[in-house]
C-alpha cells in the first residue's frame, strides 16, 4: 500500500472484517463492540468481586433498561437471559453486576406490584431468627373475697368511671348511712360486704349504690340502703339473732344482708319469677344460711317458728296475726303499715312481750309495695 492509497484508506480491509482480540487488558477497562471505542468504567463502589464469584452478563447499550430478577420460590436467581441477536459479551464493571442471591444465606421473598409483576425480592437474613408469637395467656379474673370470707361473683359490665368491685364504693355508702344514724356496726359490715350492683338490672347498676329505690320487674322494688340498714338495725336492736324470716324476697338484697346479721335466714317470695331472679342472685355469693320458700307471706313459716326476728318489705293495712304469733317473746316485727294512698305508709315496730301481749311504736314515713295473698 502506498501512502497516498494509505492516507485515503486508513483501515486495512481485515482491520473492517473482524476485530483483533487482547490476551490481557488494563483493569476497569472495556472495549465497546458497537462504537468500537474503548469506555473507561466508573469505578466500582464495593469490594471487587472473586474472579470465582463472577458470572457472564449482558453488555446493554448506554439507554437499556436494566433486567428484572425474577426470584423462583427462594430459589438461587438465574442467570440473566440473553435477548435474541445479542452480541457477544464481555464483563460488566462490578458496580454495575446485578447481585447474586445465596439460597443459603438469605432468603428471598417475590412482591408483586400494581402492575401485577414482582418487584425485585428483598433479601432477608437468614440468621435473624424468626419471631414467634408468644402464646397468649388468659386473664385471670378473681372474684372479690368479702369480709365473712365469701367469695363475691363476678361483677357486671360497667364504665372506668365506677368500679363496682372494689369496696371503696360500698364504704361510701357505708359512710352515708353513718351520717344517717345507723349504729349497729354488724348492720353496717354486712351493708359493706353485700354487692347491692349483683341484685339490679345490669342498666341500673351505675345506681346500684345510690339511696334510691330501684324497679326489679313485676311492679316490685329493691328497697333503699338507709330503709333496709334501718329495718334490720330495729330487728336486731344490739342483740344475737338466731331464726329470722323475711317476707317479700324479691331481688334477694335484703336476706344476704340479713344472712351477716343472723344465724339463719328464711324467705318468702310469692311472685314466682321473682323467686327464681332471687336464686340465681344468691347462688353466686354461695350464702350458706339462706332458705328460700315460694309461697304465701302473710301466712309465714309456722313450721320453723318461733323468729327471733321478722322483717317484712311490703306494707299492709296492719299486721298479720299468723306473723304475730310466729314471733318469739322478746322477739320484734318490723313492717311498713299503711296504705299507699297519700304516701300514708309509716314504719312500725312490734314487740311481743308475753303469750298474748305485744307493743307497737311507731318511726318514720316510708314507701312500699302492697302486702298482698296468694301465690303468682
Amino acid at each position: 500500500m502506498t501512502s497516498e492509497r494509505a492516507k485515503r484508506f486508513p483501515l486495512g480491509l481485515a482491520d473492517l472484517v473482524r476485530e483483533p482480540r487482547r490476551a490481557e487488558g488494563r483493569a476497569g477497562e472495556t472495549r465497546a463492540v458497537a462504537s468500537g471505542k474503548p469506555s473507561v468504567a466508573k469505578p466500582a463502589t464495593t469490594a471487587a468481586l472473586k474472579p470465582a464469584a463472577l458470572k457472564p452478563a449482558i453488555l446493554k447499550p448506554a439507554n437499556a433498561t436494566p433486567a428484572t430478577v425474577k426470584p423462583l420460590h427462594a430459589r438461587p436467581a438465574p442467570p440473566i437471559a440473553r435477548p435474541a441477536g445479542s452480541k457477544p459479551v464481555v464483563a460488566q464493571p462490578a458496580a454495575a453486576q446485578p447481585a447474586i442471591v445465596k439460597p443459603v444465606a438469605v432468603k428471598a421473598a417475590a412482591v408483586k406490584t400494581a402492575a401485577g409483576k414482582p418487584s425485585p425480592a428483598k433479601p432477608v437474613p437468614a440468621a435473624t431468627p424468626a419471631l414467634k408469637p408468644s402464646p397468649a395467656r388468659p386473664s385471670q379474673i378473681r372474684p372479690v373475697a368479702t369480709h365473712a370470707g365469701r367469695m363475691a361473683a363476678p361483677n357486671v359490665a360497667l364504665s372506668s368511671a365506677m368500679a363496682l368491685t372494689s369496696e371503696r364504693v360500698r364504704e361510701r355508702m357505708v359512710e352515708r348511712l353513718r351520717a344517717n344514724g345507723v349504729t349497729d356496726q354488724r348492720v353496717l359490715n354486712a351493708m359493706a360486704v353485700v354487692p347491692r350492683h349483683m341484685f339490679v338490672d345490669p342498666g341500673l347498676a351505675t345506681q346500684a349504690y345510690e339511696d334510691a329505690a330501684l324497679p326489679i320487674g313485676h311492679h316490685q322494688t329493691i328497697s333503699k340502703p338507709s330503709v333496709v340498714a334501718r329495718m334490720i338495725e330495729l330487728a336486731a336492736a344490739g342483740r344475737p339473732l338466731a331464726n329470722v324470716l323475711e317476707i317479700g324476697t324479691g331481688c334477694g338484697y335484703q336476706a344476704a344482708v340479713l344472712s351477716q346479721v343472723a344465724r339463719d335466714v328464711y324467705s318468702i317470695e310469692r311472685i314466682k319469677p321473682l323467686f327464681e331472679r332471687a336464686k340465681t342472685n344468691l347462688r353466686p355469693l354461695r350464702i350458706p344460711n339462706i332458705r328460700l320458700h315460694y309461697g304465701d307471706g302473710r301466712i309465714g313459716l309456722p313450721a320453723v317458728a318461733p323468729f327471733d326476728a321478722i322483717v317484712i318489705a311490703a306494707a299492709g293495712l296492719d299486721v298479720p296475726h299468723a306473723l304475730l304469733e310466729q314471733l318469739a317473746i322478746g322477739g320484734r316485727l318490723v313492717a311498713p303499715v299503711g296504705s299507699q294512698e297519700g304516701q300514708s305508709q309509716v314504719l312500725t315496730l312490734v314487740e311481743r312481750t308475753g303469750p298474748a301481749q305485744w307493743r307497737e311504736s311507731r318511726l318514720d314515713r316510708v314507701f312500699f309495695v302492697p302486702l298482698k295473698s296468694g301465690v303468682i
